[in-house]
């Protein structure tokens, strides 16, 4: 590797992945900057997990916002309009952490705890922002949704299940 890589990978980023690219076409392997490119290799090990636990908080926060409104804000309403828009964001979000799964299939053995992290995330995001809603009196705690996820992975991830 010559200093002109490294200081690609600080300063152009985009530029040194295409020189990375191209030295490994050429199989120039002595040329290559292994340091970054093992740092790299790494990260996008850690962007999978990250991804699925990413679109599972989304889906797990729309739902525990969708239950909450549906059963105990608006309990009269069979469908209220407002919750409308978020059919397409807990579909997208089941949707997209599917395709992750689909992909990365030796995520399963880690589900359980991406799971948990998720919920925990989603719970407080769920919080905050139903908080936006309410008035303060009404506000929303930890105490106001179950500690643990009321529904199992399975549940959540079955096409046009709701709470």
């Amino acid at each position: 590797m010559d200093g002109r890589s490294n200081h690609l990978y600080e300063f152009d980023y985009y530029q040194w992945v295409q020189q990375q690219k191209k030295l490994l076409e050429n199989r120039q392997f002595d040329r290559l900057d292994l340091d970054n490119l093992i740092e790299e290799v790494e990260g996008m090990g850690k962007s999978e997990p990250r991804s699925l636990e990413s679109h599972l908080v989304v889906l797990l926060q729309h739902l525990l916002k969708y239950q909450y409104q549906t059963y105990i804000l608006n309990p009269q309403m069979p469908e209220p309009k407002v919750f409308r828009s978020w059919f397409g964001s807990i579909r997208n979000a089941r949707d997209d952490a599917g395709k992750v799964l689909l992909a990365n299939p030796s995520l399963r053995p880690r589900l359980d705890g991406l799971f948990l992290s998720a919920y925990k995330e989603g719970k407080k995001r769920a919080i905050r922002e139903m908080n936006d809603y309410l008035p303060k009196q009404k506000w929303l705690t930890e105490d106001s949704y179950p500690e643990c996820c009321p529904w199992s992975f399975e549940e959540i991830m079955t096409e046009d299940w709701l709470p």
